[in-house]
């Protein structure tokens, strides 16, 4: 494991590959890691790109500078946070991969600063927020499926989440990833990255904001009203969408997926939920292999 020092974090993260291959950001969400990566690293690197994969703000050993920062969950922080990574590595350009939380980190670099980007891998497509729209109600079987949200919504949630992240995490991973019979040990080398200082304060921060129950950091601020746009998305594109994703369904997911307006496929992946790194890797890894190559 390395660590790099950004304008408001010092970031944990490992890498793979020749150190003068085509570079390669591989994100992770919540609740997740590095490790839902394990399997798809040595596929790249193997493939001569130089592979990075950080822990994202509340996770495994990245760590806020100061005390007096935000711990702020919301979208612009984690799309400045892998830009500002990109700054601190002296990386140029390079392919973008992610999901959850590390997809829509992917898309605001890839909408706001493509020139950096040369492909992304988003899973779930098209991952911007619109917060303006986050008070129009979804169908009730989809707001049935968001029932941790409006739990983070809550102190009693924060507390819930504080006191029972590993159990509460596992379902989670059980509810999202319906047809994936993860192994216990696998889970377990995640979850030890839940046991971060900032990971409750982050995380709960990520789940009020999207809804217009906190305050967003002000560094972010002119980041946010430029997402609130839904900003077009003009970089080659691969969007992967797990049939049995347990959160947002595929379909309504790739609804969105008009926002790519480059070179973009949808690639549907039958028996797979919300973990596609995970529970497929070598889709995933095809895809960001199909990109390094046009």
């Amino acid at each position: 494991m390395d660590r790099v020092r950004t304008p408001v974090l010092e970031v944990a993260f490992e890498s793979a590959g020749p150190a003068a291959g085509a570079p390669v950001i591989l994100v992770h969400g919540f609740p997740y890691d590095a490790h839902a990566f394990d399997a798809v690293v040595p596929l790249l690197a193997a493939r001569g790109l130089r592979v990075i994969v950080p822990y994202v703000r509340g996770y495994g050993a990245t760590r806020f500078l100061s005390e007096a920062t935000l711990r702020s969950g919301q979208q612009a922080a984690v799309g400045q946070d892998l830009l500002e990574l990109l700054e601190a590595l002296a990386i140029d350009r390079a392919l973008l991969a992610g999901f959850d939380w590390g997809a829509r980190a992917a898309c605001i670099v890839a909408a706001l600063h493509p020139q950096r980007v040369s492909g992304l891998v988003s899973c779930g497509g098209y991952q911007i927020q619109d917060i303006a729209a986050a008070v129009r109600p979804a169908p009730p079987q989809q707001e049935q499926r968001y029932w941790y949200q409006y739990y983070f919504n809550t102190e009693r949630g924060r507390a819930g989440l504080a006191a029972h992240r590993r159990d509460l995490c596992r379902l989670l991973w059980q509810q999202w990833s319906p047809t994936w019979e993860f192994d216990e040990a696998a889970y377990e080398r995640t979850a030890a990255s839940f046991e971060n200082p900032d990971f409750v304060d982050v995380c709960v921060h990520s789940y009020r904001h999207r809804y217009g129950y906190a305050a967003g950091d002000a560094r972010y601020a002119a980041i946010e009203s430029r997402l609130a746009e839904a900003p077009a998305i003009d970089v080659p594109t691969i969007a992967l969408h797990g049939a049995d994703d347990g959160v947002t369904p595929a379909k309504l997911n790739a609804a969105r997926d008009e926002r790519f307006t480059s070179r973009h496929e949808q690639r549907h992946l039958a028996g797979v939920g919300h973990d596609i790194p995970q529970e497929a890797p070598m889709d995933f890894a095809q895809a960001v292999l199909d990109l390094a190559k046009r």
